[in-house]
């Protein structure tokens, strides 16, 4: 099955960064420690920030810089921290997921 997957990936059929992958990693990073994907935790829920982005061609470069420096005042006055753990891979493909959840 790996190899099926593999090859295609490699033909372009999948993403590299399935959706499951992206929640898993999300998990990974802690993400959900302060984010779920349909309501406010500590943070904004994934659902209202893909609903605020939506359509903005800045969007995912945006966040991804957001995921790895933090940031405040987009969602209030609570920061998010910032998250050097996520290298620019790994934060593409979270941003890429959260934007997805519509």
């Amino acid at each position: 099955m790996k190899l099926f997957v593999a090859a295609a990936v490699a033909a372009g059929l999948l993403s590299a960064a399935p959706a499951f992958a992206s929640a898993e990693l999300a998990k990974a990073k802690n993400c959900l420690a302060c984010h779920a994907v349909d309501k406010k935790l500590v943070g904004p829920s994934y659902k209202d920030v893909a609903a605020k982005y939506a359509g903005q061609a800045d969007a995912a470069a945006k966040l991804a810089t957001k995921v790895q420096k933090g940031g405040v005042g987009a969602w209030g006055q609570i920061p998010m921290p910032p998250n050097p753990q996520v290298n620019d891979a790994d934060a593409k493909a979270l941003v890429a997921w959260i934007l997805s959840q519509k």
